[in-house]
């Protein structure tokens, strides 16, 4: 017989604060697995078999699924193991019928009780910088905004108080809560600019108010930043041309873009800050500007940009996902196949739109439109600027857009 595999919740106030349920699970076990801390929450005399996870918990996992006929297996885990938790590793192996799972209450929700916070305001947001790259934070940090944040280690809070103190939101109140619902609970506040020196325990979970100071240049999540909010070399798809690129790119939860020839990345990390349930990959050669696009994407709270370095589409390795979005920046007027080449990864019904500023590529666009069909628009920006001790408006090149659906 094949046994479920059951996964625990537990908190810091250990065995005294599992559900009858969840206790009664656990006595029934033969074969108990989690953390080391969390398997000394055992009773001194518990004599079964326990299974502490190991540096290569692919193993550790695979070890469970030799177990499961011979062994009854409860997994002990922090809280809600489904919240970036074990659980999902294990519900990712085994599927959902094999695995049961009895949450206890999440490090989230635990601070949001002790701060007051409902989780289901839409002011509050809640992230893990353990699951996720740190430099995700950047994107969520916004006025008025309160954030949730499972640290990566006890250094955690510190480098939060940095980032916003860098960002100009000096005075958002920091709260750490170390230990929550055990007797060791700990809370530590402190105002951003005053920085935090303490050394906080491992797991720990951050509060933040978040208050934009004289200082602090907010930026939409909505398409078309400042040019200026990128380092680039003067080759970027302009912010006018951007948002509206964007607007036809029409990011979506799940889906896939291909920025080809990605430059310094602004179209790619505009799509993940607008959608970031979605995946971007930039494809570029050069080397300066794929060190930009990485400095880009992290300074703007989009660290998980996939970039791929060399010539496409010779480049692209096999196991790439396929996109549901492609734009072509550029390597239009060189390369008579490249479009085409575009289209072919693309998914059915997926979107392509390709820019075009010289006569060359533009005459590249046309052929594809009359081949293929889509739109065919004409974008033109003009600007104020002085003439004498007047204002004339002074257009900027015109640039050709060709916007295609695969059938």
């Amino acid at each position: 017989m094949t046994h479920q595999i059951t996964v625990i919740g537990i908190g810091d106030d250990g065995l005294a604060g599992l559900s009858a349920s969840a206790r009664a699970a656990l006595d029934a076990a033969t074969l108990i697995a989690g953390a080391g801390r969390h398997l000394a929450m055992l009773a001194a005399a518990d004599t079964r078999e326990t299974r502490p996870w190991s540096k290569d918990l692919s193993r550790d996992i695979e070890h469970l699924a030799d177990q499961r006929q011979a062994q009854r297996i409860a997994v002990l885990a922090s809280g809600d193991p489904m919240l970036h938790g074990i659980g999902v590793r294990l519900v990712d192996r085994f599927g959902a019928d094999a695995v049961t799972v009895i949450p206890a209450p999440s490090a989230f929700s635990l601070a949001a009780a002790r701060m007051g916070w409902p989780l289901g305001d839409p002011s509050v947001t809640c992230i893990s910088v353990h699951a996720r790259p740190f430099d995700a934070l950047r994107r969520l940090i916004q006025p008025g905004v309160r954030l949730l944040i499972l640290s990566r280690n006890g250094d955690t809070p510190a480098e939060i108080a940095r980032t916003l103190t860098e960002m100009g939101f000096t005075d958002s109140l920091v709260t750490v809560f170390e230990h929550m619902g055990g007797a060791s609970e700990k809370r530590t506040e402190a105002i951003a600019c005053n920085g935090l020196a303490d050394t906080f325990a491992s797991l720990n979970t951050v509060a933040v108010t978040c208050v934009a100071g004289a200082d602090a240049r907010p930026l939409s999540l909505a398409p078309g930043l400042p040019d200026d909010a990128f380092e680039h070399d003067g080759t970027i798809t302009k912010r006018d041309v951007r948002a509206v690129t964007l607007a036809h790119l029409a990011p979506l939860p799940c889906e896939v873009l291909w920025d080809i020839g990605a430059g310094n990345g602004t179209i790619a990390i505009e799509w993940l800050r607008a959608e970031p349930r979605a995946r971007a990959i930039a494809f570029e050669q050069d080397a300066a500007r794929i060190a930009r696009i990485h400095a880009n994407a992290g300074r703007l709270g989009v660290p998980e940009l996939a970039v791929i370095e060399g010539v496409f589409p010779s480049g692209v390795p096999e196991d790439t996902a396929a996109p549901d979005a492609v734009f072509v920046g550029g390597g239009i007027a060189t390369d008579g196949v490249l479009l085409d080449v575009c289209l072919g990864y693309l998914k059915p019904g997926g979107r392509l739109v390709a820019n075009a500023v010289t006569l060359q590529a533009q005459a590249r666009l046309i052929a594809a439109h009359a081949d293929r069909g889509g739109e065919l628009v004409r974008i033109g920006i003009a600007r104020a600027e002085p003439v004498g001790p007047h204002q004339a408006l002074k257009p900027a090149i015109d640039l050709l857009q060709w916007r295609v659906s695969k059938p």
